[in-house]
């Protein structure tokens, strides 16, 4: 018989609504599949998928609290008199955001019923190629059938399990920004971004916070790390961007781990946790007691349940991500995946938006435009935001020689660190170009204040070809951070080598 809607979306998250709300918009009946799974400790949210609820909304808001209260210190040097010690009070945030939060899951509830797309709040799964069935939380079970499925269902923080006592005492991401009380001392273990973003806004705000790592830093990102020959320039070291970002949060008051990794958590008389590690430097076995233990070892699709294998849908066995070729187009025809769970593609909601607005326009609107995932600007919210966009050093180097690749690259003080006195030593810009005639730029890293912010504007640029001396011509704000990255020429770097013209 005849399918019951042309569009069916497995996932309320933000790729998920975006392609609903675009298919809805053509005339085509649309519904939505939406359900979370409550985390090991019990925590859930509404509609809205992870950005909105446990990512990039509470975590900003987050990372705001801290840089407040960074504000409230350099305050003090530009003449306002407040009392000291100032104090944060976790219950206000957390209320704060949390509130926010909830507003967001009820304007998408709004939004889907104006634009009459169908909400289902079960967990389903597929039965046949065209047909899913759930549950309600009642019990009773509800089939739908479409002529197109797209699959969008995120991905959800995976767990050390081989590590006694991870899962009954330690949380994630997920659980971190819907508590009510503060965490007090905090472990965030191993060194993803979210952990060093997590790990950022609780010393901001006052929390004893100790990041163990593992091993490098912010892994996927820029790593690369030159030493000067050049003995007399102001900097002797082509430090690694990654690093930098760690350097900064320890000189304000971060604990690092560095090459220690937990073998065993175990709760206290008292409560607390403790937690027992390796130090693979030492070769020893150390101890320390926390209030929190928060684990940072990477996501995982939230597929297990879909049922994928009965259709047909095939994934990636080591990643267990669906497999989608440029159009977004599962192995089986009319089902379509968007967003983290797909293969090969960046885990960002921006990302995970513009692919599903665009699948529902193949799909309905006559449009034959494909997602371009080149060059896709993002930024890491620690204390000193680490924003990029295009390749790293690494990248640019893999892809087209050392001996093709010229970077520029300059240290800076921005004008609100110098009446506070605040340490400017980590904050850096770097750019990938091309070395043939036109210079084309491949990549730009910046850390410092507002990356996100400096990066945004450069990434239009560079998304359209942009070449070195077209910005070398570019006339900077004065006195801004983003003006630095129009001063590159005073720095120029090939190899091991830097050679300076100013400094």
């Amino acid at each position: 018989g005849k399918n019951e809607y042309d569009l069916l979306v497995i996932g309320g998250g933000s790729g998920g609504l975006a392609c609903a709300k675009e298919a809805a918009q053509f005339g085509r009946k649309v519904a939505v599949l939406d359900y979370v799974e409550p985390s090991p400790r019990g925590t859930t949210w509404g509609l809205g998928g992870t950005c909105v609820n446990v990512g990039c909304i509470p975590k900003k808001l987050m990372h705001q609290a801290a840089l407040l209260g960074s504000a409230l210190k350099d305050a003090q040097h530009y003449g306002w008199n407040m009392s000291q010690p100032v104090h944060h009070t976790w219950s206000v945030m957390a209320q704060g955001v949390q509130n926010y939060v909830k507003s967001l899951n009820w304007g998408h509830r709004v939004q889907l019923q104006d634009k009459k797309v169908k909400y289902f709040n079960i967990k389903g799964r597929f039965s046949d190629p065209h047909t899913v069935r759930g549950l309600t939380k009642a019990g009773k079970e509800t089939v739908v059938t479409a002529d197109n499925i797209v699959i969008a269902t995120g991905g959800r923080p995976k767990y050390p399990t081989h590590i006694t006592g991870a899962l009954e005492y330690g949380i994630t991401s997920d659980d971190l920004f819907w508590l009510k009380e503060s965490p007090g001392k905090t472990l965030p273990s191993f060194v993803l971004y979210v952990s060093l973003e997590c790990a950022g806004f609780l010393t901001g705000i006052g929390l004893d916070t100790t990041v163990m790592m593992r091993s490098i830093p912010l892994r996927g990102f820029d790593q690369a790390s030159h030493i000067s020959k050049k003995k007399q320039i102001c900097f002797t070291t082509q430090q690694q961007m990654a690093s930098l970002v760690t350097e900064h949060m320890e000189s304000y008051g971060t604990k690092f781990l560095k090459r220690c990794i937990p073998t065993k958590v175990e709760k206290l008389k008292n409560n607390r946790l403790q937690v027992t590690w390796k130090n693979a430097d030492l070769n020893t076995e150390e101890t320390d007691s926390f209030d929190t233990v928060m684990w940072a070892v990477g996501r995982v699709p939230d597929t297990k349940t879909l049922n994928l294998e009965t259709v047909g849908v095939k994934t990636n066995s080591e990643t267990g991500k669906i497999i989608v070729d440029a159009s977004e187009a599962t192995s089986v025809p009319h089902i379509y995946a968007v967003g983290d769970i797909t293969e090969g593609r960046p885990e960002l909601t921006p990302t995970a938006i513009a692919a599903g607005k665009l699948l529902a326009q193949r799909l309905f609107g006559h449009s034959s435009e494909l997602m371009d995932y080149d060059s896709v600007p993002t930024t890491v919210f620690t204390p000193l935001e680490y924003g990029c966009v295009g390749l790293s050093e690494e990248a640019a180097v893999q892809c087209h020689g050392s001996d093709n690749i010229e970077v520029y690259h300059a240290y800076y003080k921005p004008l609100e660190f110098t009446v506070a006195e605040r340490d400017a030593t980590q904050c850096y810009v770097k750019m990938v170009c091309l070395r043939e005639r036109e210079q084309r730029i491949l990549g730009l890293h910046f850390i410092g204040p507002n990356a996100g912010e400096v990066i945004q504007g450069f990434a239009l640029g560079i998304k359209c070809g942009a070449t070195y001396p077209q910005l070398m011509k570019t006339v900077g704000i004065h006195p801004t951070c983003a003006e630095e990255v129009t001063k590159l020429h005073i720095t120029k770097r090939s190899g091991l080598d830097a050679t300076v013209t100013g400094c």
